[in-house]
Order: C-alpha cells, then sequence, then structure tokens
C-alpha cells in the first residue's frame, strides 16, 4: 500500500467513509472523510478500528481439535478433515444434518456465495444468519406493507431536514454516533421524540426543549403506537388524501385503535396521556398534510426484538400511513439497520427463506431463475430451511454439524448457556473468524480469514446504498479468503458447480442472480463503483434510486397496506419470583459481541466488562449498593455482575449491556415471533439481590482454579 485508500468502516451500518494511510513498520491508520452518512466523523470504534487487524492473538493459520485441544494445522489438513467429516455425517444422517450461520458484517459477495455454498456444494436446507436476530422483524413488516425492504427507503441526510422525528427502541448516541448530528433540525424544533424504557444517551437529546422522552414499561411499545394513532384518528389529523389514494387496509385499522384512549394507555404503558397526546400532535403539526416540514418514525432494536416485533413494526408503519409520511419530501419510516451489511446480507440468500435478489425460495419463478444463473436444474436447489434460532435449536440433534460465519453466537444469542452445551454437542463445529471468539474457542476446525482492510467487495448502507470496500493491506500469512476456501471446499465435497473467487466476477454473479428481484442489484458491478464509490439499488443505466415510494409502492398495485395489529404480552411476565423487568443494549465503547472491541485496549478499558443499572428506589429496597455485585437470576441462568445505580431505569427496569460472554444473554429467553422467528431479547422477566457470601466464595475459589 502506497497510496491511501478510500473504504468504510467496518461496523455498523451508517458505513462512515474513512481513507487508510500505511503506518511504518506496516498497519494502517483510519482517518474520516467526508460522506453523506458521517459527514467527517466517527466514533471511537471506528478510530480504533485499524487495532484490530494487529490484535496480539489474531488468527493465522487453521486450528484443528485433537484429544481435547485445538492445535496448529495446515490448510490441506483442516479441509481435508472438514470435508471428510461432512461426507460421513451427509452419508449416515442426510444432507440435512449440516447447519450453516453466516452473519450481517460479511460482504455481498460473501453472503451470496455462503448460500450458494450451502445450497448447492452442501446440499442443505439449514441455512440462516444472524441478521435473524437484528432486522427480521422490520424487513417483515415493511415487505408486508410497501412490498420491499430496504431499511431506509431515503437517504440518511433526508432526516436533517424533518421537522420532528419519532425514534423507537434506539439507542444512537452511543451505536452511531454520528448519526447523532442527523437529529440536530429535529431538536432545534423540539420536535425529536424518543421512545425507550431506559433514559439513554439518545433520550438526553431531548431535555432542554429538544423534544420529548416516552419512558415505556418494557414490552408496551406496540400499545404506545396504537395509543398514538388513536390519538390522531380521534383528532382528525390524519392525511385522508393521501390514505385514499395510496394506500389500503386503513378503516380495519382505525376501528382496532378506538379503544386506546390516552388515560387508558397510561395505565397499560406508563406513559402520562399528556405526553401521548403531546408527541401525537408534535408529529401531526410537522406532516405535510398540516404544512409541517417533514416528519419521520424510525425504529430500531429495542422495539423490534420482541415476540410481537413484526407487529410492533406494522404501527409504527401504520402511524406513519395515517400521517401520508412514506414517500414525501423529509418523511417516511425506516428502519435502523444495525450489523454493518445488515442490508446486504439479507438480501443475496443468507436467509433461510430467500435467493438472491430478496427472492423466496419457494417461489418457483425465482427458483428457475437463481437455478438457470448457478448453472443446475431448479430441483437441486434445496426448499426453505428454519429461523436460526431454530437452527441452533437442532444442533446435537438433527443438525450434527455447524458452518459459522462472521458470527458469535456463544455470546450474541438467547439463552447463551443453552447454545453453548449445544455447540458442544455437535459431531462437528467449524468456525471462520478473524480471532479466537468464544465460538471459535468450542470449534473442532477454526478457519483464520481476511478482515475488512484485507479484502475487496461490497456492502449495503442503512440506506441501501452499495459501497465499495478495497484492500488496503495484505492478510497475515497463512490467511484465505472465504471465497477461496467455499470453493476448495466445494471441491473437495464432488460439487460440480463452479464457485468464482474474485470478488469481482462474484459480484458480477450476484447482479445476475438477483435481477427482477425486490433487490435487484443488476445494474450494479465494481466498476461502476469504483468510479462512483456508492450507488442506491436499483440502478437502471448508471442511475440509482435514492428515494422510494415517491409514486408508488412495490406491491403490484402500487398501494401500501396497513396491517391492523393487537397488542400482546412479553414471552414472560413478572412474577413472584421474577419481579422486575431486564432489558438489554449496547454501551458506547463496544460493538455487537464484542470479539473485536474488546481486543481494543482504549476501548476494553473504557467499558472492561457487563454492569447492570438499578434505580435507586429498587436498589434501596433490595439492598443493592453501587459497585456492589449482585445476582440477576432469570429462568434460564444467573449471571453476576457490578450495580450501577440510577435513575436512567425505570424503577421497575434493569438494563445490563450484552458484549460479554457470561452476561445479558445468560438471562434472555429464545422465544421468538413467529410471523418471522425473532427472538424477544429485549425483555425477560429477573430477580435481583446482593450477592450472597456462598455465591461468592464459589466464585472466588473458581477464580482461583482458573
Amino acid at each position: 500500500m502506497s497510496e491511501p485508500v478510500r473504504t468504510h468502516c467496518p461496523y455498523c451500518a451508517l458505513q462512515c467513509a474513512t481513507t487508510l494511510h500505511a503506518v511504518p513498520g506496516g498497519g494502517v491508520e483510519v482517518s474520516p472523510r467526508d460522506f453523506p452518512t458521517n459527514r467527517g466523523g466517527l466514533c471511537q470504534k471506528g478510530w480504533t478500528a485499524a487495532e484490530v487487524l494487529r490484535a496480539p492473538d489474531r488468527l493465522t493459520h487453521p486450528w484443528v481439535r485433537r484429544d481435547g485441544a485445538l492445535v496448529p494445522a495446515s490448510w490441506d489438513e483442516a479441509l481435508g478433515l472438514v470435508a471428510s467429516r461432512v461426507r460421513s455425517l451427509q452419508a449416515e444422517h442426510g444432507r440435512d444434518c449440516v447447519g450453516v450461520l453466516g452473519g450481517g458484517g460479511l460482504t455481498n459477495e460473501k453472503a451470496y456465495t455462503l448460500g450458494k455454498w450451502a445450497r448447492l456444494a452442501l446440499g442443505t436446507r439449514m441455512i440462516d444468519y444472524n441478521g435473524r436476530f437484528c432486522m427480521s422483524a422490520a424487513a417483515a413488516a415493511g415487505n408486508r406493507a410497501f412490498g420491499i425492504d430496504r431499511g431506509l427507503p431515503f437517504p440518511v441526510a433526508d432526516i436533517d431536514r424533518a421537522q420532528a422525528v419519532l425514534l423507537l427502541g434506539s439507542n444512537v448516541a452511543d451505536t452511531m454516533p454520528p448519526f447523532v448530528q442527523h437529529l440536530a433540525g429535529a431538536r432545534r424544533a423540539g420536535g425529536l421524540v424518543v421512545v425507550d424504557p431506559r433514559r439513554s444517551a439518545t433520550a438526553a437529546l431531548c431535555a432542554d426543549g429538544g423534544g420529548l422522552h416516552l419512558q415505556p414499561v418494557p414490552g408496551t411499545d406496540q400499545v404506545l403506537l396504537l395509543g398514538l394513532l388513536h390519538v390522531l384518528v380521534r383528532s382528525g389529523r390524519v392525511d385522508a388524501s393521501y390514505v385514499g389514494s395510496r394506500t389500503t387496509g386503513f378503516d380495519a385499522v382505525a376501528r382496532s385503535v378506538a379503544d386506546l384512549w390516552p388515560e387508558r394507555l397510561a395505565s397499560l404503558t406508563g406513559v402520562p396521556a399528556p405526553l401521548v397526546e403531546q408527541a401525537a400532535h408534535l408529529l401531526a403539526d410537522a406532516a405535510p398534510v398540516h404544512g409541517g416540514g417533514g416528519a419521520m418514525v424510525l425504529s430500531g432494536r429495542g422495539v423490534e426484538q420482541h415476540v410481537d416485533g413484526s407487529d410492533t413494526v406494522a404501527a409504527a408503519i401504520n402511524l406513519a400511513l395515517a400521517l401520508g409520511l412514506p414517500g414525501r419530501p423529509a418523511s417516511g419510516y425506516g428502519c435502523l439497520t444495525g450489523q454493518g451489511n445488515g442490508q446486504g446480507g439479507r438480501e443475496h440468500g443468507q436467509k433461510s427463506d430467500q435467493l438472491p435478489g430478496y427472492r423466496s425460495i419457494s417461489d418457483p419463478g425465482a427458483r428457475a431463475h437463481v437455478a438457470a444463473v448457478w448453472g443446475v436444474e431448479e430441483s437441486a436447489v434445496p426448499g426453505p430451511g428454519v429461523p436460526a434460532v431454530e437452527l441452533l435449536a437442532r444442533c446435537g440433534s438433527s443438525v450434527r454439524a455447524l458452518f459459522v460465519h462472521g458470527s458469535n453466537p456463544v455470546v450474541s444469542v438467547p439463552d447463551a448457556s443453552a447454545v453453548t452445551r449445544r455447540l458442544r454437542s455437535l459431531d462437528l463445529l467449524v468456525v471462520s473468524d478473524l480471532v479466537p471468539s468464544e465460538t471459535a474457542l468450542l470449534a473442532d476446525v477454526v478457519l483464520p480469514v481476511p478482515q475488512w482492510a484485507e479484502e475487496e467487495g461490497t456492502v449495503t448502507s442503512l440506506e441501501g446504498r452499495v459501497l465499495r470496500r478495497r484492500r488496503a493491506l495484505a492478510p497475515p500469512p497463512g490467511v484465505r479468503d472465504e471465497l477461496e476456501v467455499l470453493a476448495d471446499l466445494a471441491a473437495r465435497l464432488g460439487c460440480p458447480v463452479r464457485f468464482e473467487t474474485e470478488p469481482a466476477r462474484v459480484f458480477d454473479e450476484l447482479a445476475r442472480a438477483s435481477a427482477g428481484g425486490r433487490a435487484d442489484y443488476s445494474g450494479l458491478s465494481h466498476a461502476l463503483l469504483d468510479d462512483d464509490e456508492a450507488r442506491f439499488w436499483p440502478v437502471a443505466d448508471g442511475v440509482g434510486t435514492p428515494r422510494l415510494f415517491a409514486d408508488r409502492f412495490a406491491h403490484e398495485d402500487g398501494l401500501a397496506r396497513f396491517h391492523p395489529v393487537r397488542p400482546g404480552d412479553p414471552a414472560e411476565d413478572l412474577r413472584p419470583d421474577a419481579p422486575v423487568h431486564l432489558v438489554t443494549g449496547r454501551v458506547l465503547a463496544h460493538y455487537q459481541s464484542g470479539a473485536q472491541t474488546r481486543r481494543v485496549p482504549a476501548l476494553a478499558e473504557s467499558a472492561p466488562g457487563p454492569f447492570v443499572e438499578v434505580h435507586p428506589r429498587l436498589a434501596e429496597r433490595l439492598g443493592l449498593h453501587d459497585g456492589e455485585p449482585a445476582e440477576v437470576e432469570s429462568a434460564r441462568g444467573v449471571v453476576v455482575v457490578p450495580v450501577r445505580v440510577t435513575t436512567a431505569v425505570r424503577p421497575d427496569t434493569l438494563f445490563m449491556p450484552f458484549h460479554w460472554p457470561g452476561s445479558a444473554n445468560v438471562l434472555t429467553t429464545d422465544a421468538t415471533d413467529p410471523v418471522c422467528g425473532m427472538p424477544e431479547l429485549k425483555v425477560c422477566a429477573v430477580q435481583v439481590r446482593p450477592l450472597s457470601p456462598s455465591r461468592e466464595a464459589a466464585a472466588e475459589i473458581e477464580e482461583v482454579l482458573v
């Protein structure tokens, strides 16, 4: 690397633009550059991203397990072992005994190849990805309402002009800090409305006239949204012309919210009736139909990771449609995609029910199209599999082997202790990673792969912008790209289908496979993106589509669908032995399972471990003290963490971040949304108490033994 390389941050879907500069002695350093999403800003994770490239425990050769221990191996030995074990297991148990868990951080090229490889080289239906835990609720609701799923159907910069923004379940000030600048216009107008049971850093932006913080009982977001719509209907502030000409199904939705008046809503959600009225009218005043400057409704994981998450997003979309927002200037509904390629990762075949281009794997026409691109008969493409939670639940029983790419389920999935036990019971666990994550340390075979600055490819931002990821330096000797590894394994498994290994050629194949699908990349190529580093899909004649829905929605009749929903309850009710809600989330310093950020000294020092936030009244009642350890117990397990006494949480609610092994996801439930398979990561019922002397002594003994 002699010249600076333009690329994008490897972390969240904001995809902040960066430049990589060579440093003496090898490696690179990161500097931000101006781009519409970050405008020259970076968070501390982005600034320190290059340090993970030099992690002391970076994987630089394969490992295989012998006599219970992982030992170094050659690539030929490792891949030969994998192929032999897969052939043996499938001969005994059938094709579907092998599963694949992908990741929302893989490039589009790798996500596409992984789906193709699973279905043709392994011949299995059992593939899904960790985006199931991030985006599936919003995707299901978006497809149902609009006929298409693009997280933000408008550029991020459009949010700047909105006079009001309803932000549901997303702490962007910690999770994607450069995004906060796009909320400045709404804050100046006093129109930022943040819905969160915790007074997060984002909720704090509403102070001093910036807007409203609505702090509902965990699990009641959907009720709150339905109540906001009730206020609009009752006060005659619905955009009747828009609803009549551009949507269908409104009357049923209006009837469904008739009994959710603000005073009743207050008893259900804990949000005072005057605040509900005020929030509804802030949004209505900003809507174009009432002469406002524009309004946005944005959702994140806090309202989506529930057993009724897809219905909660449907309620958010209903609210936006009633106000006539989608397709209007500085207005609309959008989902804040989390993972770096969360958008592209769900479009090209990693999901259990999808083929490239967001095509349904059960659609004969879609199957025939993709099969022709792959050069196989349609019958050679397996049918739909199962969502990730069910896939992991089958491990050790009907699923005997699992390949994991770009995911760390030991930390990131609900009921993590049970998942860990299931992974241990597999006959074969193969993990491709760049560092020895907690999941990799359980594997039978570990394969070292490149990081973001060492690879070519594309990712798709939360706005639907397809971006070039450019290679700035070579990976360490001994590291092989997944595209090469999957092609090698396909050959060893006797698959006659060709697997491209050059990213540009893979993208060209992806583009053909996606042509005509909901996520159509057929107008794109690496060459086009080299000339102009970002284009919004779909692209025709080199011109992208930054804004969807201006004239019509993606359903055949061009109309958006209202979808009536009725509020449900969380999977777990509070009970005498678990009388407190636990909500989970992220902290500023860390990303997802923390496998990368926990290896950056500055980030690890800033946030060295998990904790639990407790309201002062609850702490006093239970004898909990700031800085002292407490036991938090759910029906699934117990964790011991230090207490942080703070008024940021409700008196009936605890907050715990999930970036560390043995923390929040030991406690969470794997109950799922029946529509989309999203697990209820965001709320469960727990007990909290001071650490007992006996457990403290046991912990000390365990520490000594370790």
